[in-house]
Protein backbone atom coordinates (compact mmCIF):
# COMPACT_ATOMS: atom_id res chain seq x y z
CA UNK A 1 0.00 0.00 0.00
CA UNK A 2 1.14 3.71 -0.71
CA UNK A 3 2.24 5.59 2.00
CA UNK A 4 0.23 8.73 2.82
CA UNK A 5 0.94 12.60 4.10
CA UNK A 6 -0.84 15.23 5.45
CA UNK A 7 -0.09 18.58 5.59
CA UNK A 8 -1.92 20.43 8.71
CA UNK A 9 -1.54 24.40 8.65
CA UNK A 10 -3.57 27.20 9.52
CA UNK A 11 -3.99 28.25 5.95
CA UNK A 12 -1.56 31.22 5.74
CA UNK A 13 -0.18 31.15 2.55
CA UNK A 14 3.44 31.61 3.58
CA UNK A 15 3.83 28.74 6.03
CA UNK A 16 1.50 26.10 4.03
CA UNK A 17 3.78 26.58 1.10
CA UNK A 18 6.28 25.91 3.44
CA UNK A 19 5.02 22.64 4.92
CA UNK A 20 3.76 21.59 1.12
CA UNK A 21 7.49 22.24 -0.64
CA UNK A 22 9.14 19.41 2.14
CA UNK A 23 5.92 17.06 1.56
CA UNK A 24 6.98 17.78 -2.47
CA UNK A 25 10.28 16.72 -1.47
CA UNK A 26 9.25 13.77 0.04
CA UNK A 27 7.37 12.55 -2.90
CA UNK A 28 4.56 11.71 -1.74
CA UNK A 29 0.83 12.05 -2.65
CA UNK A 30 -0.46 14.86 -0.10
CA UNK A 31 -3.52 16.11 1.51
CA UNK A 32 -3.72 19.54 2.90
CA UNK A 33 -5.81 19.94 5.99
CA UNK A 34 -6.49 23.82 6.95
CA UNK A 35 -7.19 23.60 10.80
CA UNK A 36 -8.93 26.49 12.46
CA UNK A 37 -9.77 25.28 16.53
CA UNK A 38 -12.68 26.08 17.98
CA UNK A 39 -13.23 28.43 21.34
CA UNK A 40 -12.14 27.75 23.73
CA UNK A 41 -9.55 25.13 22.67
CA UNK A 42 -7.66 28.48 20.35
CA UNK A 43 -7.11 30.08 23.44
CA UNK A 44 -5.22 27.68 25.15
CA UNK A 45 -1.45 26.99 25.07
CA UNK A 46 -1.02 23.50 23.14
CA UNK A 47 -0.04 21.42 26.13
CA UNK A 48 -2.96 21.74 28.00
CA UNK A 49 -5.21 21.03 25.58
CA UNK A 50 -7.90 18.47 27.00
CA UNK A 51 -6.53 14.67 27.43
CA UNK A 52 -6.69 11.95 25.12
CA UNK A 53 -7.89 8.62 25.98
CA UNK A 54 -9.00 5.93 24.00
CA UNK A 55 -13.12 5.98 24.82
CA UNK A 56 -12.82 9.59 23.98
CA UNK A 57 -10.82 12.00 20.76
CA UNK A 58 -10.88 15.90 21.53
CA UNK A 59 -11.00 16.25 17.93
CA UNK A 60 -14.15 16.31 18.04
CA UNK A 61 -14.53 19.05 20.13
CA UNK A 62 -11.95 21.25 18.33
CA UNK A 63 -12.69 20.44 15.38
CA UNK A 64 -14.74 21.74 12.40
CA UNK A 65 -15.86 18.27 10.45
CA UNK A 66 -15.16 19.60 7.17
CA UNK A 67 -11.43 19.83 8.10
CA UNK A 68 -11.59 15.68 7.65
CA UNK A 69 -9.27 14.70 10.87
CA UNK A 70 -10.28 11.57 11.42
CA UNK A 71 -8.53 7.78 10.76
CA UNK A 72 -7.31 6.23 9.22
CA UNK A 73 -4.17 8.49 9.98
CA UNK A 74 -1.51 9.17 7.53
CA UNK A 75 1.96 8.26 7.75
CA UNK A 76 3.50 11.09 7.49
CA UNK A 77 2.13 14.54 9.40
CA UNK A 78 4.21 17.35 8.17
CA UNK A 79 2.52 20.57 10.28
CA UNK A 80 3.42 24.02 10.34
CA UNK A 81 2.13 26.90 12.54
CA UNK A 82 0.90 27.20 16.14
CA UNK A 83 -2.70 25.95 15.86
CA UNK A 84 -1.70 22.64 13.88
CA UNK A 85 0.56 21.73 17.40
CA UNK A 86 -2.30 20.43 19.05
CA UNK A 87 -3.29 18.17 16.01
CA UNK A 88 0.57 16.87 15.73
CA UNK A 89 0.01 15.65 19.64
CA UNK A 90 -3.01 14.19 19.27
CA UNK A 91 -2.45 12.46 15.78
CA UNK A 92 0.70 11.00 17.31
CA UNK A 93 -0.80 9.88 20.38
CA UNK A 94 -3.97 8.28 18.73
CA UNK A 95 -2.05 6.53 16.09
CA UNK A 96 -0.01 4.73 18.42
CA UNK A 97 3.11 6.29 17.18
CA UNK A 98 2.56 5.24 13.45
CA UNK A 99 2.35 8.28 12.20
CA UNK A 100 5.84 10.22 11.98
CA UNK A 101 5.13 13.44 12.62
CA UNK A 102 7.33 16.34 11.86
CA UNK A 103 7.23 19.85 12.73
CA UNK A 104 8.57 22.77 11.15
CA UNK A 105 9.42 26.18 12.57
CA UNK A 106 10.27 26.62 16.33
CA UNK A 107 7.06 24.77 17.96
CA UNK A 108 7.58 26.13 21.21
CA UNK A 109 6.94 23.64 23.40
CA UNK A 110 9.51 20.46 24.12
CA UNK A 111 10.52 19.20 20.49
CA UNK A 112 10.34 15.59 21.96
CA UNK A 113 6.74 15.96 21.50
CA UNK A 114 6.94 14.89 18.09
CA UNK A 115 9.33 12.54 15.87
CA UNK A 116 11.13 15.10 14.05
CA UNK A 117 11.61 19.43 14.29
CA UNK A 118 12.74 21.44 11.27
CA UNK A 119 13.38 25.23 12.71
CA UNK A 120 15.49 27.75 11.07
CA UNK A 121 19.29 27.88 12.53
CA UNK A 122 18.37 31.45 13.72
CA UNK A 123 15.78 29.78 16.12
CA UNK A 124 18.89 28.39 18.03
CA UNK A 125 16.78 25.07 18.97
CA UNK A 126 18.60 21.71 19.34
CA UNK A 127 18.07 18.42 20.17
CA UNK A 128 18.08 14.61 19.57
CA UNK A 129 15.40 14.37 16.89
CA UNK A 130 15.94 18.69 15.64
CA UNK A 131 17.09 19.03 12.05
CA UNK A 132 17.65 22.65 11.66
CA UNK A 133 17.96 24.32 8.20
CA UNK A 134 19.09 27.75 6.76
CA UNK A 135 15.55 29.73 6.35
CA UNK A 136 12.67 28.23 6.05
CA UNK A 137 11.28 25.10 3.87
CA UNK A 138 9.59 26.04 1.13
CA UNK A 139 8.62 24.57 -2.68
CA UNK A 140 10.96 26.04 -5.11
CA UNK A 141 13.10 23.60 -7.30
CA UNK A 142 15.21 23.52 -10.30
CA UNK A 143 12.30 22.15 -12.46
CA UNK A 144 9.77 24.79 -11.15
CA UNK A 145 12.55 27.95 -11.90
CA UNK A 146 12.49 26.16 -15.43
CA UNK A 147 9.52 25.63 -16.07
CA UNK A 148 8.31 29.08 -15.00
CA UNK A 149 11.27 30.76 -16.78
CA UNK A 150 9.88 29.39 -20.40
CA UNK A 151 6.56 30.44 -19.50
CA UNK A 152 7.23 34.38 -18.47
CA UNK A 153 9.56 34.74 -20.66
CA UNK A 154 7.34 36.49 -22.99
CA UNK A 155 6.40 38.62 -20.77
CA UNK A 156 10.03 39.88 -19.48
CA UNK A 157 11.50 39.74 -23.38
CA UNK A 158 10.65 43.81 -23.35
CA UNK A 159 13.30 44.47 -20.37
CA UNK A 160 16.92 44.95 -20.50
CA UNK A 161 19.51 42.71 -19.40
CA UNK A 162 20.98 42.52 -16.63
CA UNK A 163 17.19 41.61 -15.55
CA UNK A 164 16.99 42.16 -11.73
CA UNK A 165 14.15 40.87 -10.28
CA UNK A 166 12.85 43.15 -6.92
CA UNK A 167 11.22 41.04 -4.35
CA UNK A 168 9.43 44.02 -1.53
CA UNK A 169 7.58 42.80 1.57
CA UNK A 170 6.14 45.25 4.14
CA UNK A 171 5.51 45.95 7.17
CA UNK A 172 6.07 43.48 9.66
CA UNK A 173 6.50 42.95 13.69
CA UNK A 174 9.98 43.15 13.63
CA UNK A 175 10.64 46.12 10.26
CA UNK A 176 9.20 49.51 9.20
CA UNK A 177 7.86 50.51 5.98
CA UNK A 178 7.61 53.98 5.42
CA UNK A 179 6.67 56.15 2.66
CA UNK A 180 9.76 57.52 2.97
CA UNK A 181 11.17 54.44 2.39
CA UNK A 182 9.59 53.37 -0.63
CA UNK A 183 10.72 56.90 -2.27
CA UNK A 184 14.17 56.41 -1.36
CA UNK A 185 14.12 52.55 -2.54
CA UNK A 186 12.85 53.72 -5.40
CA UNK A 187 15.63 56.53 -6.04
CA UNK A 188 18.05 53.15 -5.81
CA UNK A 189 16.08 51.24 -7.94
CA UNK A 190 16.06 54.00 -10.83
CA UNK A 191 19.48 54.45 -10.85
CA UNK A 192 20.64 50.88 -11.35
CA UNK A 193 18.06 51.14 -14.74
CA UNK A 194 19.38 54.50 -15.59
CA UNK A 195 23.23 54.04 -14.99
CA UNK A 196 23.71 50.29 -14.86
CA UNK A 197 21.34 49.67 -17.59
CA UNK A 198 18.97 47.32 -15.94
CA UNK A 199 15.45 45.87 -16.29
CA UNK A 200 13.63 45.59 -13.29
CA UNK A 201 10.95 42.69 -12.77
CA UNK A 202 9.15 43.91 -9.52
CA UNK A 203 6.97 41.98 -7.02
CA UNK A 204 5.37 42.95 -4.00
CA UNK A 205 3.16 40.97 -1.26
CA UNK A 206 0.36 41.06 0.26
CA UNK A 207 2.31 42.96 3.08
CA UNK A 208 2.90 45.74 0.94
CA UNK A 209 -0.03 47.78 1.10
CA UNK A 210 -1.23 50.21 -1.82
CA UNK A 211 -0.17 52.94 -0.59
CA UNK A 212 3.36 52.03 -0.37
CA UNK A 213 2.57 50.57 -4.06
CA UNK A 214 1.58 53.58 -5.36
CA UNK A 215 4.71 55.10 -4.42
CA UNK A 216 6.45 52.32 -6.24
CA UNK A 217 4.93 52.45 -9.50
CA UNK A 218 4.93 56.63 -9.13
CA UNK A 219 8.83 56.37 -9.03
CA UNK A 220 9.89 54.33 -11.69
CA UNK A 221 7.00 55.71 -14.02
CA UNK A 222 9.17 55.66 -17.35
CA UNK A 223 12.09 53.11 -16.63
CA UNK A 224 11.99 49.80 -18.31
CA UNK A 225 10.32 47.79 -15.43
CA UNK A 226 7.60 44.44 -15.23
CA UNK A 227 5.68 45.63 -12.17
CA UNK A 228 3.21 42.65 -11.45
CA UNK A 229 -0.40 44.17 -10.45
CA UNK A 230 -1.60 41.06 -8.74
CA UNK A 231 -3.68 40.43 -12.17
CA UNK A 232 -3.27 37.29 -13.75
CA UNK A 233 -1.06 34.47 -13.53
CA UNK A 234 1.91 34.52 -10.56
CA UNK A 235 5.43 35.45 -12.47
CA UNK A 236 7.22 34.97 -8.95
CA UNK A 237 8.95 31.89 -10.06
CA UNK A 238 9.26 33.39 -13.54
CA UNK A 239 11.14 36.24 -12.40
CA UNK A 240 13.67 34.39 -9.98
CA UNK A 241 14.08 31.73 -13.16
CA UNK A 242 14.84 34.25 -15.73
CA UNK A 243 16.93 37.23 -13.35
CA UNK A 244 20.38 37.98 -13.37
CA UNK A 245 20.19 39.12 -9.80
CA UNK A 246 17.76 39.48 -6.89
CA UNK A 247 17.17 41.96 -4.69
CA UNK A 248 14.95 41.37 -1.31
CA UNK A 249 13.45 43.33 1.28
CA UNK A 250 15.13 42.20 4.48
CA UNK A 251 11.88 41.58 6.59
CA UNK A 252 11.10 38.45 4.57
CA UNK A 253 12.67 34.91 5.41
CA UNK A 254 10.56 32.87 2.82
CA UNK A 255 11.47 34.91 -0.24
CA UNK A 256 15.16 35.38 0.66
CA UNK A 257 15.38 31.86 1.32
CA UNK A 258 13.54 31.24 -2.14
CA UNK A 259 16.01 33.03 -3.91
CA UNK A 260 18.82 31.27 -2.75
CA UNK A 261 17.18 28.05 -4.24
CA UNK A 262 18.65 29.74 -7.49
CA UNK A 263 22.24 29.97 -6.88
CA UNK A 264 22.30 33.64 -8.33
CA UNK A 265 23.82 36.64 -6.67
CA UNK A 266 20.93 38.08 -3.94
CA UNK A 267 21.26 41.52 -2.67
CA UNK A 268 19.48 42.12 0.64
CA UNK A 269 17.29 45.77 1.04
CA UNK A 270 17.43 47.40 4.46
CA UNK A 271 14.58 48.59 6.04
CA UNK A 272 14.30 50.26 9.92
CA UNK A 273 13.98 47.86 12.53
CA UNK A 274 14.50 44.41 13.02
CA UNK A 275 15.19 41.65 15.34
CA UNK A 276 18.02 39.60 16.88
CA UNK A 277 16.24 36.76 15.29
CA UNK A 278 17.05 38.52 11.62
CA UNK A 279 20.52 39.03 11.87
CA UNK A 280 21.26 35.60 12.90
CA UNK A 281 19.18 34.68 9.72
CA UNK A 282 20.96 37.19 7.57
CA UNK A 283 23.68 36.52 8.83
CA UNK A 284 23.69 32.75 8.28
CA UNK A 285 22.89 33.70 4.32
CA UNK A 286 25.72 36.37 3.93
CA UNK A 287 28.09 32.78 5.51
CA UNK A 288 26.36 30.37 3.23
CA UNK A 289 27.49 32.99 0.11
CA UNK A 290 24.07 33.70 -1.03
CA UNK A 291 23.53 37.41 -0.52
CA UNK A 292 24.92 40.64 0.51
CA UNK A 293 23.83 43.96 1.27
CA UNK A 294 22.77 46.31 -1.44
CA UNK A 295 25.49 48.55 -1.87
CA UNK A 296 24.53 50.25 -5.41
CA UNK A 297 25.75 48.21 -7.79
CA UNK A 298 25.41 44.77 -8.97
CA UNK A 299 28.20 42.11 -8.69
CA UNK A 300 28.30 38.78 -9.81
CA UNK A 301 29.20 35.80 -7.42
CA UNK A 302 28.21 32.23 -7.66
CA UNK A 303 27.42 29.97 -4.75
CA UNK A 304 25.88 26.34 -4.35
CA UNK A 305 21.95 26.72 -4.66
CA UNK A 306 20.30 26.60 -1.28
CA UNK A 307 18.34 23.39 -1.47
CA UNK A 308 17.49 22.01 2.27
CA UNK A 309 14.25 20.00 1.22
CA UNK A 310 16.88 17.78 -0.13
CA UNK A 311 18.61 16.83 2.88
CA UNK A 312 15.36 16.80 5.18
CA UNK A 313 13.07 15.05 2.46
CA UNK A 314 15.47 11.85 2.70
CA UNK A 315 15.89 11.62 6.53
CA UNK A 316 12.08 11.17 6.41
CA UNK A 317 12.17 8.83 3.52
CA UNK A 318 14.78 6.72 5.69
CA UNK A 319 12.51 7.31 8.48
CA UNK A 320 9.47 5.88 6.50
CA UNK A 321 11.27 3.15 5.52
CA UNK A 322 11.23 3.92 1.73
CA UNK A 323 15.16 4.45 1.16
Amino acid sequence: MDKTCWVITDGRTGIENQAKGLAEAVGLATQVKRVHPRKPWSWLPSLIWPPITRRWNPLSLMSAPEEGIAPPWPDLLIATGRQSIPYSLIIRRLSEGKTLTVQTQHPRIPSHCFDLVVPPYHDLLAGPNVEPIIGAPHCVTPEKLSAAAKEFAPFLAHLPRPLVAVLIGGESKAYRFSPERMETLCEDLAALARIQGAGLAITTSRRTGEKLEKILAQGLDGLPIFLWDGRGPNPYLGMLGLADHILVTVDSVNMATEAAATGKPIYTLPLPGGSTKFRRFHRDMEEYGATRPFNGRLDTWSYRPLNEMTRIASLIRKRLGMS
